[in-house]
């Protein structure tokens, strides 16, 4: 879900370049792994870099054609009208993590970097804060908008530009987490080749604008 707005903007424009209209449909990276695992044809997969290889390990993408194509900053964001914390740096981060009654998290990636960074925040016989994991196919940011937490923390394109929050800021070094999202030609394509292409471009510096406007910077330029 952290590629769905970035990924809908960049629809047309991919579609104009490879000649083909590309359809996409968003859901949870755990949902879509396991469609994929149990045989759906898709032309194209797009999943966290990690989730990704452990699919082309198992032969439902080709992993020849595995490449990122966008990567997302983790942030921190407050519900609107409460003051935002200081979170440029490790200790402010953690003294904001040790105040907050409650903290919003996701499942992946970002999920469980949140579980290890209270694990190092909040030693054993500490109070820690009441963790809330946001069920699936609700956003951290409307746990944040409803009162249900004080503290979210998601991947940043799902937070920016949601109603009633505020981001605080990106996870600062040495805590941050920048999770590579990945691309892959399905196993059971019959497209392989428009698949490709709209990977290729996808990838490409032509979507760096539509990247920028999410939060998102490009794939690093050895994965291109």
């Amino acid at each position: 879900m952290a590629t769905r707005q970035v990924l809908t903007g960049l629809a047309p424009a991919c579609a104009a370049a490879v000649g083909a209209e590309l359809v996409i449909e968003s859901v949870g990276g755990v949902d879509a792994a396991r469609r994929v695992q149990a045989g759906e044809a898709f032309d194209l997969v797009l999943l966290a870099q990690d989730a990704l290889q452990a699919l082309a390990d198992a032969g439902h993408v080709d992993g020849r054609t595995l490449r990122g194509f966008v990567r997302s900053p983790m942030a921190v964001a407050v519900r609107l009208g409460v003051a935002p914390p200081d979170v440029q740096t490790e200790q402010a981060l953690a003294a904001a993590v040790r105040a907050a009654a409650r903290i919003g998290y996701s499942t992946g990636p970002s999920g469980a970097h949140v579980l290890r960074l209270v694990e190092r925040w909040c030693p054993p016989g500490d109070v820690r804060p009441q963790l809330v994991q946001a069920p699936p196919g609700v956003p951290v940011a409307e746990l944040i908008a409803n009162g249900e937490v004080d503290l979210g923390f998601q991947q940043l394109p799902e937070l920016v530009g949601q109603p009633r929050i505020v981001v605080a800021g990106t996870l600062p070094p040495p805590v941050d987490l920048v999770t590579t999202f990945a691309g892959a030609v399905g196993a059971r394509s019959c497209h392989l080749q428009l698949a490709a292409h709209a990977l290729a471009w996808l990838a490409s510096p032509d979507a760096d604008d539509m990247r920028r406007r999410f939060g998102m910077l490009a794939p690093e330029a050895s994965a291109r």
